[in-house]
């Protein structure tokens, strides 16, 4: 069985001290492949080492989170378009609207996104998208480049069956992480719909942490607890979990 994270943020600080041990942990538990989102432009040297300490494993992404669209947003995407220009990526991401803390730059965050999914196209990449209390808006804003042909994963999907079904009839992924763990989340009822060949794993490490870990640092290894969980979901075996998804994965990203 091989296995793959769409989404874990290794450059973190908190595995900078054992990144090692990480990767050697994730891939006894059969994770070969580690795709790193990006966020500003602080994290892109963390995230460029990785790439280059463990080849063939690690692939960057190039893209401006929502929640680090601030008063500088304007150079922060000059940064990633210069990137963009210079070198090949994974994928634009992470990207989207995130509603839930803070609206003082709603209107940036929207044009950031708009921007970064016409780059999108321009270079024939996938996005990555992190949709957070903006569900209904990130669908929306998403649908005219689906119909341009663009594709990619709403990363850490979390919301309903219907939902699901317009995300994916978008031809876009979900990706699946360790709240299909939490018994009060709701994952697993909505997850009973779709069908695996729409589904990519991702752990979101470090945060996000399935349960029985729940509470601690979340990390690459625990793709394999949330492959079962899909699993035991579907009523399929972990075999066909981990070929589905891992087949999705490296279609979306083109590895």
């Amino acid at each position: 069985m091989h296995f793959i994270d769409t989404h874990t943020h290794l450059y973190s600080e908190e595995f900078q001290k054992d990144i090692e041990t990480v990767i050697v942990h994730a891939e006894q538990n059969e994770i070969h492949k580690f795709f790193l989102p990006n966020i500003d432009s602080t994290a892109i040297s963390g995230m460029l080492l990785l790439e280059e300490k463990f080849p063939g494993k690690c692939y960057p992404m190039m893209g401006l989170h929502p929640c680090y669209v601030k008063e500088n947003f304007q150079s922060e995407l000059t940064i990633v378009k210069e990137w963009l220009d210079k070198r090949a990526f994974a994928a634009i991401g992470e990207i989207g609207l995130d509603y839930y803390w803070d609206t003082t730059f709603k209107e940036e965050q929207m044009h950031s996104f708009k921007l970064q999914m016409e780059w999108a196209l321009m270079y024939d990449l996938p996005i990555v998208i992190h949709s957070r209390n903006a569900t209904a808006e990130t669908i929306a804003t998403v649908r005219p480049f689906a119909e341009k042909g663009l594709k990619g994963i709403f990363h850490c999907f979390g919301g309903t069956v219907e939902e699901a079904n317009e995300i994916t009839g978008m031809n876009f992924l979900l990706g699946i992480g360790g709240v299909c763990t939490y018994k009060k989340a709701g994952l697993d009822e909505v997850l009973k719909h779709i069908d695996l060949k729409h589904l990519v794993l991702e752990t979101d490490a470090p945060y996000l942490t399935p349960v029985p870990y729940r509470g601690k640092r979340n990390e690459s290894a625990y793709i394999k607890i949330i492959a079962q969980k899909v699993a035991e979901i579907k009523g399929c075996s972990l075999e066909e979990v981990a070929e589905v998804t891992t087949a999705n994965a490296m279609n979306v990203f083109k590895v």
